[in-house]
């Protein structure tokens, strides 16, 4: 019997990182290879299952990624844009799978990142949900429907302990709004707002970004014009969704060119 591919989960403490593994442990599709945390995270060296406050599952957390990474066929990274972004040069010269929901990247994190994938798969995005990915691309086609003469407001929402605003998801929402339009997200965002701001420019995409308790995620795309709106909007309610998202990339990502791809991809939705 083929043994199924190795993935390796980074952050591995965190709350997706639990997740992450939890799911891993329960799928038929992948076995856990590996587990990582930063060297001095009083993590490392225990089982993980063990540290989680579970059984032992047979996997030493490690803060060695180059070792873990030679041993995997994919890599699961949800952390922060610097190490994401040396995970990804490890990854590609392990020319292991690399799925990538960090978000935050910079323009410079990006171009790194796609040097990368010239060497192995990335699958990189904002969300890993259907739901998200189903929403990004009816923003598009509603966005390429409709005239300047509509505003275009992007609104999320999401727990006090996020650190970046705003959202990759909502980033993601704002560029296929800005591509349905033919014109350039940078130069048509609007991010802030605050005293005597003028009127609204024609043609901007706005952005507000909502941190408050424990709220997953929530994300609406708001189309207005004189004497009408239309709203579209996801709200997640379980974490587990985008774990399970990962999962599928780091699955389908086996056997794929080198190259730098996104849920659309994995979920058959590019078009």
């Amino acid at each position: 019997m083929t043994e199924l591919p190795g993935v390796v989960i980074t952050g591995v403490s965190g709350r997706m990182g639990q997740m992450l593994v939890r799911e891993v442990v329960a799928s038929d599709k992948l076995r856990l290879a590996g587990a990582l945390e930063r060297e001095g995270h009083d993590w490392v060296g225990r089982d993980v299952g063990v540290a989680m406050g579970g059984a032992e599952l047979g996997v030493t957390v490690g803060d060695d990624p180059l070792e873990a990474f030679a041993k995997a066929q994919a890599v699961i990274d949800f952390t922060a844009p610097a190490a994401t972004v040396a995970y990804a040069d490890l990854a590609a010269q392990a020319r292991a799978v690399h799925v990538i929901g960090t978000t935050g990247l910079s323009e410079a994190d990006l171009e790194r990142i796609g040097h990368a994938a010239r060497h192995a798969v990335i699958v990189r995005a904002g969300n890993m949900s259907l739901g998200v990915n189903l929403l990004t691309q009816v923003t598009k086609q509603v966005a390429a429907a409709l005239d300047a003469d509509w505003d275009i407001e992007i609104i999320e929402a999401h727990h006090h302990h996020k650190v970046d605003a705003p959202s990759g998801t909502a980033l993601m929402l704002g560029e296929a709004a800005a591509e349905g339009r033919g014109v350039s997200l940078d130069e048509v965002s609007d991010r802030g707002r605050d005293g005597i701001t003028g009127a609204r420019k024609r043609g901007d995409i706005g952005f507000h970004a909502v941190r408050g308790g424990d709220i997953i995620g929530e994300h609406e795309v708001l189309f207005a014009t004189g004497g009408e709106r239309i709203a579209i909007k996801h709200m997640a309610s379980d974490r587990s969704l985008f774990a399970r998202g990962a999962l599928k990339a780091a699955v389908w990502g086996q056997g794929q060119k080198p190259g730098e791809y996104d849920m659309l991809d994995v979920l058959g939705l590019k078009g």
